[in-house]
């Protein structure tokens, strides 16, 4: 009995100690909330977080949490709102970092105004440099009209100049720009891109879509050193706005810069980089083994290919015209059946497939692409599953696994809805693309269309998970503007709203930006919830937005993001 009696306590003592690891620090006294729950009427909150390892290791009360261990470092809360970091699943930081670094025409009113700070741009530039940057849009300006080479020519001198639209699907060229990269009158539409011309035949500056493919072998592209500069602006960008990870299409360059930030340490936020649709499957394999797939701060996600274009544009794929252009139904990028082949070869290859998709004809064959894909997978592994069984001795039920994803999806027939559900396609849409699109979209969609647009409710009814990211950099990173959308579908002034049925609550629009998008990067069981053994990516903000009203919760401000248990961001407050 006695030896007996001295093991049990040594199994306590053993238990004891290792219930009671050190954690590197604890946060306490405040208002946190979980993410558990949000999905239900009674979302979790707790009052204290012990982080170990970078990792969230202890929840629950103040007191609980001082009982449970001592702690290297004890941070105070004061009572303040936490919340898990978002995770933004739709970025191009590349591009958002590169237009801050060139000619940044984000919210510039009016095309005088752009030109001016073009002139100011190019009067620092060597003689003959290109003239480069983005993000203007003119559905902002009085005049509502596209620029052009002309309007260019009087700023730039001799300087090649090449000005992207926000969305990325225009862009506007000079004289010089288009002589760089052989545009002619006598140069053809690419399959999916247009070069518009004036009424004698001659291009006035603006390329559309895959003919911006026209021009980019002739823009100089930017050193590692550029590229760092761009890629810290970005990401210093999302971290001030509490984002924590991001799902990004840039440039495989970009990805290798990204690589040496992480080996030198700066690497603070979370990135999932996707591959081009289009790269053989060869070179898509090499790509993804290129770098460690478990690794937490940096890995290769999925396929980013391209439907068609954007409906700002007008090169959105529509099944009927747009009812503001009625001789324009769009640009799609694809033959149905080129899609089909393409499609079912890399999803049998193991590859997670996201279409850009706008317009509902894009939707609709993105779609049948994922559709025919999933049959031939199912087969395949069907195929393969007796030598599996007979193998592992048990009997093994084939599911679909892949987590297909549209990006985008704002325009969709009423039918597809059902198809969204059918194929678990995921999707990833962008609330606050509405803030600025509504001002437009009736008018290019008309009636009928526009109450299948933007239809964040309708997916959730019908069992579509749905993801939340912002673009950026075509809209602001910030999470909280998407937020306002999401629940108000109104215009941040609040004048105007767009089909308001379509409304999500607050917590349905948390869950999106934080646990769907996690899962739509096959990452829920690491991201989206503080949780024991889960990443410490957490916020504090300057009020609790779930008790905010919508103006308030557009105005929230970030004081604190912790991304692996360390502070990587903090506010002057």
């Amino acid at each position: 009995m006695k030896a007996l009696a001295l093991t049990l306590a040594l199994i306590a003592s053993l238990a004891s100690a290792q219930r009671c690891l050190p954690f590197d620090v604890v946060y306490y006294n405040g208002n946190i909330l979980t993410g558990k729950g949000l999905q239900s009427n009674n979302p979790e909150r707790v009052t204290a977080l012990g982080i170990l390892n970078g990792r969230i290791q202890y929840t629950g009360t103040d007191a609980q949490v001082f009982a449970y261990c001592e702690s290297a470092t004890k941070i105070d809360l004061h009572g303040a709102f936490v919340m898990p970091g978002f995770n933004d699943a739709h970025t191009h930081i590349a591009s958002a970092g590169q237009q801050r670094l060139a000619v940044d025409l984000d919210n510039i009113p009016t095309l005088a105004a752009m030109l001016s700070r073009i002139a100011d741009y190019t009067a620092t530039l060597a003689p003959n440099q290109w003239v480069l940057g983005g993000g203007w849009d003119h559905t902002k300006w009085p005049s509502t009209k596209l620029p052009t080479r002309q309007d260019l020519d009087t700023v730039t001198a001799t300087h090649p100049a090449y000005l992207e639209r926000t969305d990325g699907h225009i862009a506007v060229l000079n004289t010089a720009a288009l002589a760089a990269a052989g545009i002619t009158a006598q140069t053809p539409d690419p399959k999916g891109g247009k070069i518009d011309h004036d009424p004698n035949g001659q291009p006035i500056g603006i390329v559309r879509d895959t003919a911006l493919n026209l021009i980019a072998p002739h823009i100089p592209k930017p050193d590692a050193a550029t590229r760092r500069r761009a890629l810290t602006l970005a990401l210093n960008d999302a971290l001030a706005h509490g984002v924590t990870s991001l799902q990004d299409f840039s440039d495989e360059e970009d990805f290798r810069v990204l690589e040496a930030m992480e080996r030198d340490g700066q690497l603070h936020v979370r990135v999932s980089e996707w591959m081009p649709f289009d790269l053989p499957i060869a070179t898509l394999k090499q790509y993804q083994a290129s770098h460690p797939s478990t690794d937490p701060w940096l890995h290769t996600g999925m396929l980013k290919g391209f439907m068609d274009g954007s409906l700002g544009s007008r090169t959105a794929a529509m099944l009927a015209p747009y009812s503001d252009d009625p001789t324009n139904s769009g640009l799609p990028r694809y033959d149905q059946k080129k899609l089909n082949v393409m499609t079912t070869e890399r999803a049998e290859a193991g590859f997670q497939i996201g279409f850009h998709a706008i317009g509902d004809r894009a939707n609709s064959m993105a779609l049948t692409a994922f559709d025919i894909a999933k049959t031939a997978r199912m087969k395949q592994l069907q195929s393969i599953l007796p030598q599996i069984e007979a193998s592992s001795h048990a009997h093994i039920t084939v599911t679909d696994q892949s987590r297909n994803r549209i990006e985008h999806a704002q325009v969709l027939l009423p039918t597809d809805f059902d198809r969204f559900a059918r194929l678990h396609i995921i999707t990833s849409m962008q609330p606050s693309h509405l803030l600025t699109d509504m001002a437009w979209a009736p008018a290019r969609l008309g009636p009928e269309r526009s109450k299948y647009a933007y239809a964040w409710k309708s997916f959730l009814d019908h069992g579509v998970t749905l993801a939340f990211g912002t673009d950026y950099p075509v809209e602001s990173i910030n999470p909280f503007r998407g937020l306002y959308s999401a629940v108000t579908r109104q215009n941040e002034a609040g004048t105007q709203t767009f089909e308001p049925q379509e409304k999500l609550t607050l917590n349905q629009a948390l869950y999106a930006y934080t646990q769907a998008s996690a899962f739509a990067e096959n990452a829920e069981k690491q991201k989206g919830i503080l949780s024991p053994d889960y990443l410490a990516d957490f916020i504090i903000l300057d009020r609790d937005i779930t008790t905010a009203t919508p103006q308030q919760l557009l105005h929230t401000k970030v004081l604190r993001t912790i991304v692996g248990g360390q502070t990587q961001y903090q506010s002057a407050q």
